[in-house]
């Protein structure tokens, strides 16, 4: 989200329970006024986060393209919990830090743990399970694809499928 509202890569991030961001976005024509919300993981602020479900229109859920265990907290916590408390919302499933993919420090971590870096396959499929109307990977590092994950959760609030 930083990277998005400052086209910039934070020197450090400071992680928060919430933080809210704003940006303006023209999409297909059409110009919208975004309010972006990050919200703390931390199990200690489960019943606190979802106080911020609320008149949200699109869901982005994230893992780490270099962590295995974030992608599997996308089945096991985050759409489980988005589904009680939004069952009709959107959601975006995203991929990030795409950079770290082919990464020869990252993979060789991974590796020590008899783990991989998470496939293109393998995050379009967990999209399908979890009915995502789309998957998109992203770097912000790099500025790759950040653009994109938010023109397309404007789209599925714009254009919802049936």
């Amino acid at each position: 989200l930083i990277c998005y509202t400052t086209n910039a890569f934070p020197k450090e991030y400071i992680p928060t329970v919430f933080d809210n961001y704003s940006a303006q976005n023209t999409v297909d024509g059409r110009t919208i006024n975004l309010n972006l919300w990050d919200t703390a993981g931390q199990e200690e602020y489960d019943r606190l986060r979802t106080l911020s479900y609320p008149q949200t229109n699109v869901f982005i859920i994230c893992f780490s393209i270099a962590s295995p265990p974030s992608y599997e907290n996308v089945k096991h916590k985050w759409y489980p919990e988005v589904c009680h408390h939004c069952p009709s919302v959107p959601i975006l499933l995203v991929g990030t830090k795409k950079d770290l993919r082919n990464n020869p420090e990252t993979m060789k971590k991974l590796k020590e743990q008899n783990q991989a870096p998470i496939t293109t396959q393998q995050g379009i499929s967990l999209s399908k399970q979890i009915h995502a109307v789309k998957y998109l990977e992203c770097s912000a590092l790099n500025q790759e694809g950040i653009k994109d994950v938010f023109t397309e959760a404007v789209r599925a609030v714009l254009n919802p499928i049936p």
